[in-house]
């Protein structure tokens, strides 16, 4: 009883359409960020190395280089802050979390690419 309370009290606040991404893709994450009274819209591009919870608290993790840093960040996926997700390229993964790209550099960091419907939008 109780669950089915708190997920008919969460489908409220879930977002309706959410684009289809998986663990290892390239994706381009449009976040709104407020700066003082202003706000702007961010893009945070890179892989997806790990998704978590479920309902309400279903978060992705996306990790990028910058210069020679790596750069993670974790998103919540119903966040009104989360404009919009937009999947760019898919990455073949065999595991569930790609932690082991953290420990890598250079070419070593790229994953294979999996065919599928992903384009290009632009």
């Amino acid at each position: 009883m109780k669950t089915k309370l708190l997920d008919f009290v969460e489908s409220a606040s879930l977002k309706k359409e959410m684009p289809h991404f998986e663990i290892g893709d390239t994706v381009d994450v449009h976040c709104r960020i407020q700066e003082g009274n202003k706000t702007r819209v961010q893009i945070f591009n890179g892989t997806v190395i790990a998704r978590g919870g479920r309902g309400i608290n279903e978060t992705f993790t996306v990790r990028r280089m910058v210069g020679d840093e790596g750069v993670e960040r974790i998103f919540p996926l119903n966040s009104p802050n989360v404009v919009d997700i937009r999947p760019i390229r898919s990455g073949k993964a065999r595991r569930a979390k790609l932690y082991y790209l953290r420990n890598r550099s250079g070419k070593g960091v790229r994953l294979s690419h999996r065919h599928s419907t992903h384009t290009v939008s632009k």
